[in-house]
């Protein structure tokens, strides 16, 4: 966390991104295992970079997580993340619009989209990419050149399995 943030002050201005912010700021348990103290010293450093003795100046640091519920307290004072940018799930329109630009490039065969809009209802960005990625998968798997709706309803019904299953096992999937 030192060197990124020197590295960061060194290039100023910059911008540190921290994906899946609550692997480090979950907020704090005393388990007492060796890897939690690791992911608490890294967080104390994280947050001694962020308001310490050294001025930000022209480094930006901007961080992302779906679990807000999960992170600490101290992530969240005044200074460290000043803003808190809730980006929803995409509405109908919106899935449509990411469904054209994820299945542009592939060769379809009678692919109702209205119908595959409809059915990615609650689905992030991330998922309907996945979807479409899947549908190709399928019809590779069955030597085909063209992707069927099908194979759109089998992708779905996959990714929404993989939601349903328990952590523990997705892994292994």
């Amino acid at each position: 966390v030192k060197e990124i943030f020197k590295l960061a002050r060194e290039r100023a201005p910059s911008i540190i991104f921290i994906d899946e912010l609550d692997s480090i700021a979950a907020e704090r348990i005393d388990l007492g295992t060796s890897g939690e103290r690791e992911v608490q010293r890294t967080f104390m450093q994280l947050l001694s970079e962020m308001d310490g003795f050294e001025n930000l100046d022209n480094v930006k640091v901007i961080g992302a997580t779906n679990r807000l519920d999960i992170l600490d307290k101290a992530i969240l004072r005044p200074g460290r993340f000043d803003r808190i940018i809730n980006v929803s799930l995409p509405d109908q329109e919106s899935r449509k619009d990411i469904l054209k630009i994820h299945s542009k490039s592939m060769r379809l065969d009678n692919v109702d989209m209205q119908e595959i809009v409809e059915l990615t209802e609650g689905f992030s960005g991330a998922e309907i990419t996945a979807a479409c990625t899947e549908s190709g998968y399928f019809a590779i798997r069955e030597n085909r050149l063209k992707i069927t709706h099908q194979d759109f309803l089998n992708a779905i019904k996959k990714i929404t399995q993989n939601e349903e299953e328990p952590e523990h096992l997705r892994m292994f999937g």
